[in-house]
């Protein structure tokens, strides 16, 4: 059982006890940790301490996310991936494939694919020469291995761990440096492509809803059509799709797990705040 498996086992104990506050000796009793070990653990993998992670999981965390981004100024929010966001200083660009490419299931393609170890889990990316095409959480190795086949029947793949690949590994481990540039080659409608760049420009510690998105992709009423794009995002955490939720502002699903979910959404906000000394 990987740190991760543990203390995603306590947060889903704490997301669905939130309201009782549990306190650190049930939450490391769901990782099958001395309270001691988990709090070490818990501040070595999230930053803060568990109770400060906790309020981060709240649903009240979650609707003050959502009147603070009221309040910010259009222009504010356009900025996209400048000063204070999630990249940072990190360029992500997002190029479609072309029609060929995407009529032919990638019969001139050559498609590189490793797997690596993140906080969250392993994952397995998998890059054209353009960039990133795929990156997913994955449980089983073969099962993802040959659902990528199965969306490009015709390309040809490569075990290969190529520098795109080591730039997501240093994703990861917030070791990118300001030099940095990750390149996403996609498949997607016109739609989908709006909605997977309006995600882009979601900064880190921040919610939007799925009418939100929707509105950003220029079609305000395509809520559900925005949430079916939401849910077919094919690279994971690049591409922050966790950081929707619903209009109430409970977390709703997530493609790779709701438990993964609260987990990257509190991983993030603890990350944006200043690091609480106590419990």
């Amino acid at each position: 059982m990987t740190d991760y498996q543990r203390i995603a086992a306590a947060l889903t104990y704490a997301s669905t006890h939130f309201q009782a506050q549990p306190n650190l000796e049930e939450m490391a009793a769901q990782a099958h940790w001395s309270p001691f070990h988990f709090q070490r653990k818990f501040q070595e993998w999230a930053g803060v301490s568990p109770k400060k992670f906790l309020q981060f999981l709240s649903l009240d965390h979650a609707k003050q996310r959502l009147r603070q981004h009221a309040s910010v100024a259009e222009a504010a929010d356009e900025a996209g991936l400048s000063g204070t966001s999630r990249l940072h200083d990190l360029f992500v660009t997002l190029e479609a494939m072309t029609p060929g490419e995407y009529r032919h299931g990638g019969a001139a393609l050559v498609i590189d694919y490793s797997f690596g170890h993140s906080p969250f889990g392993p994952y397995l990316v998998a890059s054209t020469a353009k960039g990133i095409c795929k990156l997913v959480f994955v449980e089983e190795e073969a099962q993802a291995l040959a659902e990528l086949r199965q969306e490009w029947p015709n390309a040809t793949f490569t075990a290969s761990e190529n520098a795109v690949h080591g730039q997501v590994a240093r994703f990861f481990a917030r070791d990118f440096s300001p030099t940095d540039r990750l390149h996403l080659h996609l498949k997607g409608t016109a739609f989908q492509l709006k909605i997977w760049e309006s995600l882009l420009r979601i900064p880190e510690g921040e919610l939007r809803t799925y009418s939100q998105l929707a509105a950003a992709a220029e079609n305000g009423a395509a809520v559900r059509a925005a949430g079916t794009a939401i849910g077919a995002n094919p690279v994971g955490y690049l591409i922050p799709c966790h950081r929707v939720i619903r209009q109430t502002g409970e977390f709703g699903q997530y493609r790779w797990g709701a438990q993964r979910k609260a987990a990257l959404l509190g991983w993030e906000a603890a990350r944006t705040e200043q690091p609480q000394p106590a419990w």
